[in-house]
């Protein structure tokens, strides 16, 4: 599936862009007293303000909330469509297709956190594994285009059961894990979404590997699963019916949403921690690189009788 409009999508970036910059001048903030109040890096709203970085949603209700805007960025957000030219692979479309019909989508991923709930960071993290440049960014901005119609008030219920393995992975850096444990709270927090992962520590029945139950008006049923590069479709109702029970048992057995936010928030927490580690032993690292490349000065000493 491939949209084509391409100009006008980077127009309405930039017309966000100004609009963030002009109510954030207006409330006499700077782009590091706003970021510090979101919370993000200052570089993301200089970005968001250029229009060169489509903000998440999140960012955008925290601009609302810090600007006293009411709900006046998130409903312009909501309207812009922010990858107007994208385009996915032959073996996929058919897949991307479905998801914007779907009424309830059901999904088991085990080792990553699947593409309808990742951050941009950590989309880029991971494909850059395999494409760069250009194709890169290309991926990027497809994926992240497919979660648009489930961020709407009123998208389709996306139920996600993931397993331990996909928050304690660490794909880019810390960094990037905590912002994609973050993505993953805020994503339970939506009336459509609901998330649950499957412990570790907890004996549990899951499927073999990922899978998608993608329920479509009328009541026409598919079991979507993937191997290399290559989709696989199946609407037998007796294959339906087994993955569905198993699915079903899967969910009752995992804890709850609120029990997984917790499991979720350990993680993030943790993240957040080595982060700060890191960076403090970076500082050091750098001092003491600092005090080593400074030229040698002769140690004063005390003449006798001072």
């Amino acid at each position: 599936m491939k949209r084509r409009n391409g100009a006008n999508g980077a127009t309405t970036a930039a017309v966000f862009g100004e609009v963030l910059r002009h109510h954030r001048e207006v409330a006499g903030l700077t782009q590091e007293e706003l970021a510090g109040k979101i919370p993000c890096d200052r570089s993301l709203v200089a970005r968001v303000e250029s229009g060169t970085r489509v903000p998440q949603r999140h960012l955008v209700v925290a601009c609302d909330r810090s600007l006293g805007t009411g709900e006046m960025f998130l409903g312009l957000w909501e309207k812009i469509d922010w990858y107007p030219c994208t385009s996915h692979p032959d073996w996929f479309k058919r897949r991307v297709e479905m998801e914007a019909k779907a009424v309830v989508l059901r999904e088991y991923e085990a080792d990553v956190v699947p593409g309808l709930l990742q951050t941009e960071e950590y989309a880029r993290a991971l494909l850059s594994q395999i494409f760069s440049g250009r194709e890169l960014d290309e991926r990027v901005a497809a994926r992240m285009s497919r979660q648009q119609c489930f961020l709407k008030a009123d998208g389709p219920l996306l139920i996600l059961v993931l397993d331990e393995s996909a928050i304690r992975n660490v794909v880019g850096n810390r960094a990037v894990m905590r912002d994609q444990c973050e993505q993953l709270l805020l994503a339970g927090e939506r009336p459509n979404m609901r998330v649950q992962v499957a412990p570790f520590d907890v004996p549990l029945i899951k499927p073999k590997g990922p899978m998608s139950l993608i329920s479509l008006p009328g009541g026409e049923d598919w079991v979507y699963s993937e191997s290399l590069e290559t989709g696989h479709f199946i609407n037998d109702p007796a294959i339906i019916a087994r993955y569905t029970r198993l699915y079903d048992v899967l969910r009752a057995d995992c804890p709850s949403s609120s029990e997984s936010a917790a499991l979720i928030s350990d993680a993030m927490e943790g993240y957040a921690r080595d982060d700060d580690m890191a960076q403090e032993q970076l500082q050091r690292a750098r001092c003491r690189e600092l005090h080593r490349n400074s030229p040698p000065y002769p140690r004063l000493r005390p003449r006798k009788g001072q």
